[in-house]
């Protein structure tokens, strides 16, 4: 097969390898110099493709073929970049799972991917040993340095060819969090990925010479692809929201970082330490914050910090990403712009406190930087925000180029064809499903959970692709009427039938064609008097000074169940008491009791910390939460 027809999301690093060949693109932390400044290991361009390439020769000397999957547990950096390459360029899918997923979750990955090929550090392959059941479809070890920059490639190393492959072929098989049950594999297919690069280029205006400090390890991988130089921070990828955020700045102000993607629980810990010493970022261009719903008050604070960056937040899942995107300006309102008042009721002044400082926390100290609170938003703005205040949800922005929203009734079961699912007017909320070239069609080898999530659509009506360049934000809303609930670009559809994921997500669409997340469907809580949503719930509570977060949790068989909320309190302000307990749960009682939502609240707990995902460190582990806590007695006011 002509080169020029594979299609092949490796093939992005060989081309900017040819364009830029010495320009920097990955930089290692190997220390830290007399001066305190980190040292690090840097490789071009050109050395990251040869290196890519001594993978490739390496794995195909040993058995490696197209085809075989290969399970890769590496340590973040050089052998998990150049290997994954390797096996893309190979036509050997990579099975990449999360570290520090925990033990039982790992194995249990391990068993359902079936892996024929272990590519992994001393402990993993000990681990295969130890653990058979598991990995007893690895029939090849090979083992892996567990330095980061352990290099192979010592001198000229010929180009390896790539592998034949196509579109739809499969590129690699990554994890969901598993947030809401246990962690599955996804599909990726190379056309999936190449459509990833070629939207997230499009929509955020990344532009090769950038630079990226790679928060996630797997998300990294992208960076090759699109021209920039990747910095991998010092943290423990196990336990990424314990990064000491001093490391974090320090690298960021070292490498003269452009952009980055971090989840709010990070970014947060970044801003509130620089907030609180007075320091800037001005070199930072865009930061995209991702994992789970991000608060008005951070993208304000990010400002401060990070003036000349834009801010945005993408939606979309393992499955499916990017989705839609949303700027700050349309959650906070635009830099200094003024705002038209708006005409919702205003959450009443005494429940809108600043928030005390938490690095540091002194008695009788003034407050720092840091210490911002919903009362630092203008009262009266008219912005997303506000509404997200107020129980409407998260808004997460329009639809992205190529990819197309629609918001379905909620049926707990399969549903085969869209004709079976019953599409809900706008403002409705329902099941959120997408469609588009980023749209992964199947679980690996889960074809119930498959049957679940994906939605066909035979015979679908071709569409003629429009021009659209412009990032999502800016993108003017669609006509009104029946059938435009495709709010973006539509695409020709492949062969066979068009696939709908079903983002396992509650929301709706507004008015202007945004869509706005509530929770997900899995974690509503249906009471006799009405339906709950998590996110629709938790940032009234979360208003409260003392309160870090919040979890909607909810007791009994559906439809009948008593709606509850866990409560984590920031550290220094947790209630010891039972005294101190009841008084603060009853001013979070006030607070629900001014919405006819969450009036509906009126079990209180407290807790120390929420169980929560590896990924990000920040999508709260409902499920479990409530399991923990029933049959505990908590705290209940104005019982029905």
């Amino acid at each position: 097969m002509p080169e020029a027809e594979i299609v092949n999301v490796a093939r992005h690093l060989w081309a900017q390898a040819a364009q830029q060949p010495t320009a920097p693109a990955l930089r290692i932390p190997t220390g830290t110099a007399r001066d305190g400044s980190i040292r690090y290991t840097t490789l071009s361009f050109a050395e990251l493709a040869a290196e890519a390439d001594a993978w490739a020769w390496r794995l195909a000397r040993a058995g490696v073929q197209r085809g075989d999957r290969v399970l890769v547990l590496v340590r973040p950096g050089l052998p998990l970049i150049a290997a994954v390459f390797a096996l893309f360029k190979l036509g050997a899918p990579p099975i990449v799972i999360d570290p520090g997923m925990g033990r039982r979750n790992l194995l249990e990955c391990v068993l359902r991917s079936q892996p024929r090929i272990l590519l992994g550090i001393t402990r993993a392959q000990v681990a295969s040993l130890l653990f058979r059941t598991s990995f007893h479809s690895v029939r090849r070890r090979l083992w892996v340095s567990g330095n980061p920059t352990h290099r192979l490639a010592r001198g000229p190393i010929p180009v390896f060819p790539f592998a034949p492959t196509q579109a739809d072929d499969l590129a690699a098989i990554l994890f969901t969090s598993g947030s809401t049950g246990a962690p599955k594999g996804v599909c990726y297919e190379h056309g999936m990925f190449e459509a990833q690069v070629r939207l997230v280029r499009a929509t955020y205006g990344i532009a090769p010479g950038e630079v990226d400090l790679s928060i996630l390890p797997v998300f990294a991988l992208f960076n090759p692809a699109l021209g920039m130089t990747t910095v991998v921070p010092r943290l423990d990828p196990t336990r990424p929201a314990a990064a000491d955020p001093a490391h974090l700045v320090q690298a960021i102000r070292q490498n003269k970082i452009s952009t980055s993607f971090g989840s709010p629980i990070i970014w947060s810990k970044i801003a509130r330490h620089c907030a609180d010493r007075g320091l800037t970022l001005p070199g930072m261009r865009r930061i995209l914050l991702a994992g789970a719903p991000v608060p008005p008050t951070l993208f304000a604070l990010l400002r401060r910090v990070c003036p000349g960056a834009a801010l945005h937040s993408p939606y979309g899942a393992t499955e499916a990403l990017p989705v839609t995107s949303v700027s700050a300006d349309e959650i906070i309102g635009p830099r200094g712009a003024a705002q038209t008042p708006s005409t919702e009721p205003q959450i009443p002044e005494s429940k809108i406190q600043k928030k005390p400082n938490r690095e540091n926390p002194i008695p009788g100290q003034k407050p720092a930087a840091s210490a911002f609170g919903i009362g630092d938003l203008e009262p009266g703005i008219s912005c997303a925000a506000q509404l997200t205040l107020r129980g409407r949800g998260t808004c997460v922005g329009r639809p992205v180029t190529e990819m197309q929203v629609r918001v379905i009734a909620i049926v707990d079961g399969p549903i085969a064809t869209l004709a079976e699912a019953r599409e809900l007017p706008r403002g409705e909320t329902g099941e959120i499903i997408v469609r588009g070239p980023v749209v992964t069609t199947a679980y690996d080898l889960l074809p119930d959970a498959t049957a679940r999530a994906k939605i066909q659509t035979p015979n679908p009506k071709p569409q003629i692709a429009q021009e659209s360049g412009r990032a999502p934000e800016t993108q003017p809303p669609p006509a009104a009427g029946f059938g435009v609930w495709d709010l973006a670009l539509e695409i020709s559809a492949p062969s066979g039938a068009a696939i709908w994921h079903r983002m396992g997500d509650a929301g709706y669409l507004d008015a202007d064609g945004r869509l706005w997340f509530c929770g997900r469907v899995a974690e509503r809580i249906e009471t006799p008097h009405g339906t709950l949503f998590a996110d629709c719930v938790e940032p009234i509570f979360n208003q409260h000074a003392r309160v870090f977060r919040t979890a909607l949790i909810g007791f009994g068989p559906r439809g009948k169940q008593v709606a509850a909320l866990a409560v984590e309190c920031w550290p220094d302000q947790r209630p010891r008491s039972t005294a101190a307990k009841r008084a603060l749960g009853r001013e979070l009682r006030e607070l629900g009791a001014a919405h006819p939502h969450t009036n509906l609240v009126r079990l209180f707990y407290f807790v120390d910390r929420f169980p929560v995902d590896v990924r990000h460190n920040a999508k709260i582990h409902r499920h479990q939460l409530a399991r923990t806590l029933a049959g505990r007695p908590g705290l209940e006011f104005d019982k029905r």
